[in-house]
């Protein structure tokens, strides 16, 4: 298995995503927990696999230096005319993530790494570079796509078949991610390196909404409800993505 890099068909579906309510709410949850987080002051952002750039655009509009990097091209050309039609400026580097290390000198106040883990062939090798691009007492921002979501759509929808089999990862040319995150194997392997400071789902109700409610929801009544029990001790694990801040040891 190798890294999962995006072509013209995946970023034009990831549009999509961003177009509807799925995104919107991605976004209001990671922003929602990175202004919580954050100082009020400009920070050096590094934004790693940052896809079509609408986190690094909303940092880069409240005054953060931002480098984006990202190893498709299709997906950088996409930012690149994000920014330029805002009027804002970043630093954009086409590069996998082994290949970071190599061209930047100076580690990050805050380190996004944002639904990249699961498109990695070895999600855990990368997270010893995230240590080294974050700056002591910095930020790291990760989200990932969180398999107990997964297993727990895929019982709902009477998947037992492919449950016996252990079946979770996308096919071939799915944008279901090929990797999948056990949340207790990830925090097992940041121990020693992060101390995780908080921790919230993204979309922990959402998704699972029969289809005719999901679409007489309001937009703004879902965004509400989701950021408040993004963080519920009883919710917060069934999000379709996990979003954790964590802090270098």
């Amino acid at each position: 298995m190798s890294d999962r890099h995006f072509d013209q068909l995946a970023t034009r579906f990831a549009e999509k995503i961003y177009g509807g309510a799925k995104g919107a709410i991605r976004l209001a949850v990671l922003q929602a927990d990175l202004t919580e987080a954050l100082p009020d002051r400009p920070l050096r952002v590094l934004d790693i696999g940052g896809g079509l750039g609408h986190m690094s655009l909303w940092l880069a509009e409240r005054g953060h230096d931002v480098t984006f990097t990202e190893p498709a091209e299709p997906m950088l050309e996409g930012a690149r005319q994000r920014f330029a039609e805002a009027g804002h400026t970043a630093t954009f580097i086409q590069a996998p993530w082994q290949e970071l290390l190599g061209q930047l000198t100076e580690p990050y106040d805050l380190v996004i790494c944002h639904a990249v883990l699961e498109w990695l062939a070895e999600p855990h090798a990368i997270l010893p570079v995230l240590h080294q691009l974050t700056k002591p007492g910095g930020w790291l921002s990760l989200a990932f796509y969180n398999r107990d979501a997964l297993i727990y759509r895929n019982l709902l929808k009477g998947h037992f078949k492919k449950m016996r089999k252990n079946v979770t990862a996308g096919e071939k040319q799915s944008l279901t991610p090929q990797q999948p995150l056990d949340p207790r194997e990830l925090a097992t392997q940041l121990a020693g390196m992060w101390q995780v400071e908080s921790q919230s789902g993204v979309r922990v109700f959402h998704d699972y909404m029969p289809v005719e409610f999901q679409a007489r929801a309001e937009l703004a009544d879902l965004l509400e409800m989701e950021l408040a029990h993004r963080r519920h001790p009883g919710f917060a694990g069934l999000g379709r993505y996990l979003h954790w801040i964590c802090r270098p040891i």
